[in-house]
């Protein structure tokens, strides 16, 4: 079962889609989602969306992270052909996904989970996630939680 509100955020370490080590502490508010795959009809909705809203993601103050199995050069195609400007977090032996106790699927792929971290903890846990307005509405949970504000 995926850590729960109130839960430490592990500090972890992965590569990018340009290569790049990203270290994470989550003292900022940020939204780690898992995705199962790159460049499959519902990843594409959850990246496109995420994409859209992350000017007022970034104006609020909040950091955005995708992370799959995929590796390195699949998330490069992935973000060039979708324009995704936030970093996408390459996990192929699931190390962030055990770090979040997010269990992968039989195929090594890892189920549509998202995280919301501040201060160093878990605040927030969707499971199972719909893709299609997702986005939207982590941002909005965001702001009831009063872990930002859209001034």
């Amino acid at each position: 079962m995926p850590l729960e509100p109130g839960a430490p955020a592990p500090a972890t370490t992965a590569t990018n889609q340009a290569g790049e080590s990203v270290s994470l502490a989550f003292e900022a508010p940020t939204v780690l989602y898992f995705y199962p795959e790159d460049d499959t009809p519902g990843c594409t909705v959850e990246a496109d969306q995420f994409q859209r809203e992350l000017e007022t993601y970034y104006d609020a103050g909040v950091d955005v992270y995708g992370v799959s199995t995929d590796d390195v050069d699949s998330h490069a195609e992935f973000a060039a052909d979708r324009g995704v400007a936030f970093d996408l977090l390459a996990d192929p032996d699931g190390e962030v996904a055990a770090a979040f106790d997010v269990d992968l699927a039989e195929d090594g792929r890892a189920p549509r989970t998202t995280f919301v971290l501040a201060d160093g903890q878990v605040c927030g846990l969707y499971e199972g996630v719909r893709p299609d307005g997702h986005a939207r509405t982590v941002l909005m949970d965001m702001l009831d939680m009063g872990l930002v504000s859209l001034d």
